[in-house]
């Protein structure tokens, strides 16, 4: 007898095992699928009957035929799970993410710290398993955890009533943007500073041309980052529903005359909306006191994952109850029994659903998210004021002193703009491409430097920082080192 070498040994294994699954694959196939039961033919044949269509296809006669594969979809066949396991496993690993990687990048998601606290108060079984309270009768725990999660936020934002949230900043924008041309009818225009974090802008897009509001831009400085105060009193007028502009904007600068913004807007007859980070907050004067008359957000800074991008939660809250019944999502209330001995919470106003509403629901959002909005409760819970406030100051130093060490690398502006920073800030580059720097950073196991030169392109080729409280001067040092080496 032969005695094979290992190696050829298991070639042959491998290819026997192979062909055995693939053969027990195409077999499988064959037969009908017990939770797929729309794979058996004979079932397609009777539902096509029932429904009087002669093919599938018909089903979709209405999507135009260029927009059809015309050939079937390249699925492979099957495969054993644990072949599957290694394949995705293998892909994962590819991949570049935090904190294995040391990540400097912001735009609406940026690394913090969570405390331990949060996560295991989120995971009790009572939250965790529980669902949007549809019945409230019998969610009585997280409808208070929502209570009191639109007080916190009132309270942060100087509003006066905020929903139990959205999905994320990018859609509570875009609501935010429908909510007033409804309440400023007969008016067409929305104005949008040039500021706005570009996805955000899409979305917002999105939602409001099947309504007929045309989007108009609103320039900015490019000397400080900031609005121009010029462009927007050019595209104010009586068409002009109200404006959307963020504080701190895109680039991380401090809209210095946000009062003067929005003062302006409402002279005009418009509304105001202002988009926030709050962890801006800790610092800088809420939006209330400025004006806003809607404002809104994501809560991923308060205790809640990158989440590789999401899911997040969106903050949405107007500056007093005549704006509310216009609000998408729904808002949680507090009584008492008769005799005043208990305390009871319960949903007050559902002005969106379709099964409240129907067509006339002030918005299609379907759910909330309830589990990170609990998350961001406990957050603010935990730090308290003068917790919040001082992580703030953390925040404000650390971002300050890597704009000053990456200013002292050749090649480099930084920060690009003069207006006042927090958190993020925009770097300049002389003789680098900004793509060209954030893969080059990328080599080295940092991920940074955000390229703005595509959606921003007066701005000449640059990139976007940002810097928390969970970054140390070792890895601001770092971070230097690697954009010297880059540019």
């Amino acid at each position: 007898m032969t005695i094979l070498r290992d190696t050829e040994f298991l070639a042959r294994v491998n290819t026997y095992f192979n062909h055995f699954c693939r053969a027990k694959a195409i077999e499988k196939m064959q037969e009908p699928h017990p939770f797929l039961p729309n794979l058996d033919e004979e079932i397609i044949e009777r539902m096509l009957k029932q429904v009087g269509a002669e093919s599938v296809s018909e089903l979709f006669s209405d999507i135009p035929s260029e927009f059809a594969l015309k050939r079937r979809l390249s699925v492979p066949l099957g495969a054993p799970e644990a072949t599957v396991r290694r394949e995705v496993a293998a892909k994962l690993a590819k991949n570049v993410t935090g904190p294995e990687a040391l990540c400097f990048l912001g735009g609406g998601v940026a690394p913090h710290y969570i405390p331990a606290a949060v996560e295991s108060i989120m995971s009790r079984q009572e939250f965790y398993t529980s669902y949007t309270p549809y019945q409230p009768e019998i969610s009585q725990g997280m409808l208070q955890v929502l209570f009191e999660y639109q007080s916190l936020m009132c309270d942060l934002l100087g509003m006066e009533a905020c929903n139990s949230s959205m999905y994320d900043w990018a859609s509570s924008a875009a609501e935010a943007a429908r909510l007033v041309a409804r309440v400023r009818p007969g008016r067409h225009e929305f104005l949008v500073a040039d500021t706005v974090g570009p996805q955000r802008l899409d979305v917002i897009r999105t939602y409001v041309e099947p309504m007929g509001l045309k989007l108009k831009p609103v320039a900015f400085d490019k000397k400080t980052g900031e609005v121009d105060t010029a462009s927007l009193d050019a595209n104010l007028g009586e068409k002009v529903a109200g404006m959307y502009f963020e504080n701190p904007n895109f680039f991380g600068v401090i809209e210095s005359a946000a009062s003067e913004l929005t003062d302006r807007v409402h002279r005009a007859g418009g509304l105001a909306v202002v988009g926030v980070d709050p962890m801006s907050l800790s610092v800088l004067g809420n939006p209330g006191s400025y004006g806003a008359d809607v404002v809104v957000g994501d809560g991923q800074p308060l205790g809640i994952p990158m989440n590789f991008g999401g899911p997040h939660v969106g903050i949405f809250a107007v500056r007093d109850m005549s704006l509310a019944r216009n609000m998408p999502g729904r808002l949680i209330g507090k009584t008492t029994s008769r005799d005043g001995s208990e305390t009871a919470y319960c949903m007050v106003l559902q002005t969106r659903e379709q099964h409240i509403r129907r067509e006339a629901a002030t918005s299609n959002i379907c759910t909330n998210q309830a589990l990170l909005a609990l998350a961001s409760t406990a957050y603010l819970a935990l730090l308290g004021k003068n917790g919040f406030g001082k992580l703030g100051e953390t925040i404000l130093a650390s971002s300050h002193y890597a704009a000053q060490m990456l200013s002292e690398l050749d090649g480099a502006k930084a920060p690009l703009f003069e207006g006042a920073f927090f958190k993020e800030f925009v770097v300049g580059y002389k003789n680098a491409k900004a793509k060209d720097v954030y893969d080059g950073l990328a080599r080295f196991g940092i991920m940074a430097g955000y390229p703005l030169t595509e959606r921003f392109p007066g701005i000449g080729e640059a990139g976007g920082y940002c810097v928390t409280e969970v970054h140390s001067a070792d890895d601001i040092s770092r971070l230097a080192d690697g954009l010297r080496e880059v540019l």
